[in-house]
């Protein structure tokens, strides 16, 4: 986790808030989607529950 701050803090020296906007906000709407996807597999009917 430090290593990823460490690269926050330089991406925002060199260019500014706005690219470490749009990496926080991209790595959220992943991981919102995948968080998704894992809960809602769980959801499919298979045939399987007899």
């Amino acid at each position: 986790m430090p290593h990823t701050v460490a690269l926050f803090a330089a991406a925002s020296e060199e260019q500014g808030p706005g690219n470490t906007i749009r990496i926080v906000l991209l790595a959220s709407l992943v991981g919102a989607g995948l968080l998704a996807w894992f809960l809602l597999r769980g959801y499919r009917n298979d045939d399987h529950n007899d």
